[in-house]
Protein backbone atom coordinates (compact mmCIF):
# COMPACT_ATOMS: atom_id res chain seq x y z
CA UNK A 1 0.00 0.00 0.00
CA UNK A 2 1.34 3.09 -0.70
CA UNK A 3 2.04 5.71 1.85
CA UNK A 4 -0.01 9.31 1.73
CA UNK A 5 1.91 12.41 2.56
CA UNK A 6 0.10 14.48 5.29
CA UNK A 7 0.24 17.97 4.90
CA UNK A 8 0.09 20.27 8.25
CA UNK A 9 0.26 23.53 9.33
CA UNK A 10 2.18 24.36 12.38
CA UNK A 11 0.31 25.64 15.28
CA UNK A 12 3.34 26.99 17.25
CA UNK A 13 2.27 31.10 15.68
CA UNK A 14 -1.20 30.10 17.14
CA UNK A 15 0.09 28.86 20.23
CA UNK A 16 1.61 32.09 20.90
CA UNK A 17 -0.92 33.60 20.17
CA UNK A 18 -2.79 31.52 23.29
CA UNK A 19 -0.15 32.44 25.46
CA UNK A 20 -0.34 35.56 25.33
CA UNK A 21 -4.15 36.12 25.71
CA UNK A 22 -3.52 33.72 29.03
CA UNK A 23 -1.21 36.26 30.03
CA UNK A 24 -3.24 39.22 29.49
CA UNK A 25 -6.11 37.67 30.89
CA UNK A 26 -3.95 36.71 34.18
CA UNK A 27 -2.96 40.18 34.32
CA UNK A 28 -6.32 41.59 34.14
CA UNK A 29 -6.84 39.44 37.27
CA UNK A 30 -4.19 40.66 39.10
CA UNK A 31 -4.40 44.44 38.28
CA UNK A 32 -8.27 44.64 38.34
CA UNK A 33 -9.01 42.02 40.86
CA UNK A 34 -12.88 43.20 41.37
CA UNK A 35 -13.41 44.77 37.85
CA UNK A 36 -12.26 41.17 36.12
CA UNK A 37 -14.55 39.63 39.01
CA UNK A 38 -17.55 41.68 38.76
CA UNK A 39 -16.92 41.34 34.36
CA UNK A 40 -17.23 37.97 34.35
CA UNK A 41 -20.35 37.82 35.33
CA UNK A 42 -22.38 40.18 33.36
CA UNK A 43 -25.13 38.26 32.72
CA UNK A 44 -26.06 37.77 35.54
CA UNK A 45 -24.73 40.94 37.52
CA UNK A 46 -25.11 44.16 36.16
CA UNK A 47 -22.35 45.68 38.68
CA UNK A 48 -19.25 46.29 36.60
CA UNK A 49 -21.79 48.40 34.26
CA UNK A 50 -22.84 50.53 36.77
CA UNK A 51 -19.21 50.82 38.22
CA UNK A 52 -18.23 52.90 34.82
CA UNK A 53 -20.54 55.83 36.03
CA UNK A 54 -18.37 56.78 38.74
CA UNK A 55 -14.46 54.64 37.93
CA UNK A 56 -14.65 55.97 34.26
CA UNK A 57 -10.83 56.71 33.89
CA UNK A 58 -9.96 53.56 36.56
CA UNK A 59 -11.43 51.83 33.92
CA UNK A 60 -9.56 52.90 30.95
CA UNK A 61 -6.45 50.23 31.80
CA UNK A 62 -8.87 47.36 32.41
CA UNK A 63 -10.78 48.06 29.10
CA UNK A 64 -7.57 48.15 27.11
CA UNK A 65 -6.79 44.76 28.29
CA UNK A 66 -9.60 43.49 27.74
CA UNK A 67 -10.37 44.79 24.03
CA UNK A 68 -6.67 43.17 23.08
CA UNK A 69 -7.92 39.90 24.42
CA UNK A 70 -11.10 40.39 22.20
CA UNK A 71 -8.46 41.10 19.24
CA UNK A 72 -6.22 38.22 19.77
CA UNK A 73 -9.28 35.87 20.18
CA UNK A 74 -11.02 37.38 16.70
CA UNK A 75 -7.38 37.04 14.87
CA UNK A 76 -7.30 33.14 15.96
CA UNK A 77 -10.60 32.06 14.78
CA UNK A 78 -10.22 33.90 11.59
CA UNK A 79 -7.12 33.05 11.38
CA UNK A 80 -8.75 29.12 11.69
CA UNK A 81 -11.26 30.06 9.61
CA UNK A 82 -8.59 31.11 6.58
CA UNK A 83 -7.00 27.79 7.36
CA UNK A 84 -10.11 25.36 6.49
CA UNK A 85 -11.73 27.42 3.99
CA UNK A 86 -9.07 29.18 1.97
CA UNK A 87 -5.61 27.25 2.11
CA UNK A 88 -4.86 24.26 4.79
CA UNK A 89 -0.99 24.66 4.41
CA UNK A 90 0.21 27.29 5.27
CA UNK A 91 4.48 27.89 4.44
CA UNK A 92 3.78 32.12 5.85
CA UNK A 93 1.72 31.53 8.83
CA UNK A 94 2.75 34.38 10.74
CA UNK A 95 2.10 36.51 7.86
CA UNK A 96 -1.51 35.63 7.62
CA UNK A 97 -1.74 35.92 11.10
CA UNK A 98 -0.28 39.42 11.24
CA UNK A 99 -2.39 40.59 8.12
CA UNK A 100 -5.50 39.43 10.14
CA UNK A 101 -4.47 41.03 13.18
CA UNK A 102 -3.64 44.58 11.99
CA UNK A 103 -6.78 44.68 9.32
CA UNK A 104 -9.30 43.32 12.18
CA UNK A 105 -7.68 45.92 15.16
CA UNK A 106 -7.77 49.02 12.86
CA UNK A 107 -11.31 47.93 11.50
CA UNK A 108 -12.33 48.00 15.19
CA UNK A 109 -10.34 51.06 16.32
CA UNK A 110 -11.80 52.31 12.79
CA UNK A 111 -15.16 51.90 14.09
CA UNK A 112 -15.06 53.13 17.38
CA UNK A 113 -13.19 55.91 16.30
CA UNK A 114 -16.62 56.77 13.84
CA UNK A 115 -19.23 55.64 16.73
CA UNK A 116 -17.61 58.61 18.79
CA UNK A 117 -17.64 61.32 15.90
CA UNK A 118 -21.56 60.40 15.09
CA UNK A 119 -22.21 60.79 18.59
CA UNK A 120 -20.74 64.23 18.56
CA UNK A 121 -22.16 65.39 15.67
CA UNK A 122 -25.21 64.36 16.86
CA UNK A 123 -24.51 65.83 19.96
CA UNK A 124 -25.22 62.35 22.31
CA UNK A 125 -22.14 62.21 23.59
CA UNK A 126 -22.74 61.36 27.32
CA UNK A 127 -25.70 58.57 26.10
CA UNK A 128 -23.69 57.44 23.55
CA UNK A 129 -20.93 56.62 25.88
CA UNK A 130 -22.76 55.14 28.02
CA UNK A 131 -24.16 52.87 25.45
CA UNK A 132 -21.12 52.03 23.55
CA UNK A 133 -19.10 50.50 27.12
CA UNK A 134 -21.85 48.50 27.54
CA UNK A 135 -21.82 47.29 23.64
CA UNK A 136 -18.06 46.99 24.23
CA UNK A 137 -18.35 45.13 27.49
CA UNK A 138 -20.33 42.60 26.19
CA UNK A 139 -18.67 42.44 22.89
CA UNK A 140 -15.22 41.58 25.18
CA UNK A 141 -17.30 39.13 26.97
CA UNK A 142 -18.70 36.82 24.57
CA UNK A 143 -15.33 36.55 22.61
CA UNK A 144 -13.79 36.06 26.63
CA UNK A 145 -16.52 32.88 26.38
CA UNK A 146 -15.79 31.98 22.50
CA UNK A 147 -11.86 31.43 23.29
CA UNK A 148 -12.46 27.83 24.98
CA UNK A 149 -13.90 26.67 20.88
CA UNK A 150 -11.11 28.98 19.26
CA UNK A 151 -8.38 26.53 21.08
CA UNK A 152 -10.47 23.26 20.35
CA UNK A 153 -10.64 24.20 16.73
CA UNK A 154 -7.06 25.19 16.73
CA UNK A 155 -5.70 21.76 17.71
CA UNK A 156 -8.32 19.69 16.03
CA UNK A 157 -6.77 17.48 13.31
CA UNK A 158 -10.05 18.21 10.92
CA UNK A 159 -12.51 20.26 13.27
CA UNK A 160 -15.60 19.14 11.32
CA UNK A 161 -17.98 22.37 9.40
CA UNK A 162 -21.14 21.52 11.79
CA UNK A 163 -18.89 22.27 14.68
CA UNK A 164 -17.21 25.61 13.00
CA UNK A 165 -20.97 26.84 12.29
CA UNK A 166 -22.16 25.57 15.87
CA UNK A 167 -20.12 27.94 17.39
CA UNK A 168 -20.53 30.76 15.16
CA UNK A 169 -24.19 30.65 15.23
CA UNK A 170 -23.74 30.37 19.35
CA UNK A 171 -21.19 33.54 18.62
CA UNK A 172 -24.29 35.31 16.93
CA UNK A 173 -27.03 34.15 19.29
CA UNK A 174 -24.88 35.82 22.77
CA UNK A 175 -24.42 38.67 20.29
CA UNK A 176 -28.29 39.19 19.98
CA UNK A 177 -28.80 38.50 23.25
CA UNK A 178 -26.37 41.05 24.64
CA UNK A 179 -27.52 43.13 22.27
CA UNK A 180 -31.73 42.62 23.23
CA UNK A 181 -29.87 43.46 27.06
CA UNK A 182 -28.44 46.95 26.38
CA UNK A 183 -31.80 48.27 23.86
CA UNK A 184 -33.75 47.19 27.37
CA UNK A 185 -31.60 48.97 29.44
CA UNK A 186 -31.82 52.12 27.12
CA UNK A 187 -35.23 51.46 25.86
CA UNK A 188 -36.64 55.18 27.55
CA UNK A 189 -33.50 57.22 25.21
CA UNK A 190 -33.99 54.77 21.87
CA UNK A 191 -37.63 55.47 22.02
CA UNK A 192 -37.01 59.69 22.12
CA UNK A 193 -34.10 59.19 19.52
CA UNK A 194 -35.25 56.34 17.49
CA UNK A 195 -34.45 58.29 14.16
CA UNK A 196 -30.86 58.70 15.46
CA UNK A 197 -30.18 54.68 16.72
CA UNK A 198 -31.71 53.73 13.09
CA UNK A 199 -29.37 55.93 11.40
CA UNK A 200 -26.39 54.53 13.83
CA UNK A 201 -27.94 50.73 13.64
CA UNK A 202 -27.70 50.97 9.35
CA UNK A 203 -24.65 53.49 9.74
CA UNK A 204 -21.83 52.09 12.18
CA UNK A 205 -23.37 48.41 12.71
CA UNK A 206 -24.78 46.80 9.42
CA UNK A 207 -22.65 48.21 6.81
CA UNK A 208 -19.17 48.08 8.39
CA UNK A 209 -19.56 44.59 8.55
CA UNK A 210 -20.98 44.56 4.71
CA UNK A 211 -18.12 45.93 3.35
CA UNK A 212 -15.97 43.82 5.51
CA UNK A 213 -17.31 40.68 4.34
CA UNK A 214 -17.79 41.87 0.47
CA UNK A 215 -13.86 42.56 0.70
CA UNK A 216 -13.26 39.25 2.15
CA UNK A 217 -15.24 37.14 -0.04
CA UNK A 218 -14.03 39.21 -2.73
CA UNK A 219 -10.16 38.98 -2.07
Amino acid sequence: MEALERYSTSNDLPTVLIVLTLLLLVLGRQLFQHRFEDFISIFNSGKFLIIKNREHKALFGFNVIMFLVHILIITLFLFVLYRIFVSPVLHDSWIILLRIFTAYGFFALLKITLEKIVANVFDIDETAEHYLFQKHTYRNFISLLFFPAVIFLIYSQEPARAAIMTIIIFFLVATLYSFFRITKKNLGWITRNWFYFILYLCALEITPYVILYKLITTS
